[in-house]
């Protein structure tokens, strides 16, 4: 079982940088993959990044590429998202979730609660 808990989420100017932080306990964090998704007020959910367990692969939506980076720190059991030059249409709640197996969809088994991200124009 895991637990997962997101945090850092905020409100920020079109151009900011917010960093978004998953905090897991439980057994099997060092072998899960991490992944992003976000879902907008009458959107689906749709993915963001994704890190796999030892850190050394990411995949990235493309409209996460080159502002958003995706980490981990194992000894810290925690995962990371930085998200800079955003925009607003970055505007979400942000998830993290964990699943054996690296993926880009949401068939992940565990989830975090969510964090609200606010970008203003």
């Amino acid at each position: 079982q895991v637990q997962l808990v997101e945090s850092g989420g905020g409100s920020v100017q079109a151009g900011g940088s917010l960093r978004l932080s998953c905090a897991a306990s439980g057994r099997f964090f060092d072998s899960y993959a991490m992944g992003w998704f976000r879902q907008a007020p009458g959107k689906e959910r749709e993915f963001v990044a994704t890190i796999n367990w030892s850190g050394r692969t990411t995949y990235y939506a493309d409209y996460a590429k080159g502002r958003f980076t995706a980490s981990r720190d194992n000894t810290k059991m925690a995962g990371y998202l930085q998200m800079n030059n955003l925009l607003p249409e970055d505007t979400a709640v942000y998830y993290c979730a964990m699943d054996e197996t690296l993926a880009t969809v949401d068939d992940y088994e565990y989830w975090g609660q969510g964090t609200q991200v606010t970008v203003s124009s």
